[in-house]
């Protein structure tokens, strides 16, 4: 009796240096650590940005071959598709790694945050505008030519808070907790195609646009409770993300990695 079964195909694993990377909200604090990473690592990156025209454009500069800025507000389901496009058509290759880091209209500032009892339907529709819909719609425009290519990487920015919550930012926390749902369901749905799709979780970096305005005491006390006893930085955590675009994770989906130091355990 035969037992001769068809074993599935080695999926692709592509290089960086032939991948085009799509970071949303490339241009500034760790979307542009992120995008630096990417480029330095031989990669072509879409650097989007919604109202930061002038750094996208100084990034560019760094690597004029490789990079290229593209404005779009990500909550603006046609503003993707037509993004990913224009990134298609200047590169002439389709996207094959997307990065969800662009966060919407958000400070991390303790003190200025909605309460328990204060917290708004608008406040949290607003958040998930920007940390849930968003993404979802930013790979909605990937995939085409992700399956195209038979090979994708997506992976969404999360944060320790919904482990930790340290400071209790409700809206913030909430959906991201909702994208690491969707990031597990989209990896099992995503799978048979050669598309991992991977969570990585910060702790409060040192030092971005979102959290200037932290006190400092507050990085010093999240330092004092770390076995490294230092607060991440951007580099550190883009490092992470370079990892799940590259071929060392090819085995790798539907996970969350938390780069915080050692904060959060699990």
């Amino acid at each position: 009796m035969s037992t001769d079964t068809q074993s599935p195909a080695t999926p692709i694993a592509l290089p960086l240096e032939e991948q085009v990377i799509l970071v949303t909200g490339g241009a500034r604090g760790l979307g542009a650590a992120i995008s630096k990473a990417f480029l330095a690592a031989g990669a072509k990156v879409v650097i989007n940005y919604n109202s930061s025209e002038q750094a996208a454009n100084d990034l560019v500069a760094l690597y004029p071959n490789d990079a290229v800025a593209i404005q779009a507000d990500v909550r603006n389901e046609s503003a993707l598709k037509s993004m990913v496009a224009e990134a298609e058509d200047h590169f002439g290759q389709p996207v094959t790694t997307l990065v969800n880091n662009a966060l919407v209209d958000f400070s991390f500032n303790g003190d200025a945050r909605s309460t328990a009892e204060a917290i708004s339907a608008a406040e949290l529709s607003a958040q998930f505008a920007g940390s849930v819909l968003a993404p979802v719609a930013a790979i909605q425009a990937v995939l085409p030519g992700m399956r195209q290519t038979g090979f994708g990487r997506i992976i969404n920015i999360g944060t320790n808070l919904f482990q930790h919550p340290v400071v209790p930012y409700h809206d913030y926390t909430a959906t991201k907790a909702a994208l690491l749902s969707l990031t597990r369901t989209f990896a099992d749905d995503l799978g048979p195609e050669g598309i991992n799709v991977n969570m990585v979780s910060g702790g409060l970096l040192r030092t971005t646009d979102a959290s200037a305005a932290t006190p400092e005491a507050v990085f010093d006390l999240i330092a004092s409770g770390t076995p490294l006893r230092r607060v991440t930085t951007p580099a550190e955590l883009a490092d992470t993300v370079l990892f799940f675009a590259s071929p060392l994770s090819r085995g790798v989906t539907g996970q969350n990695l938390i780069v915080d130091g050692g904060l959060v355990k699990g």
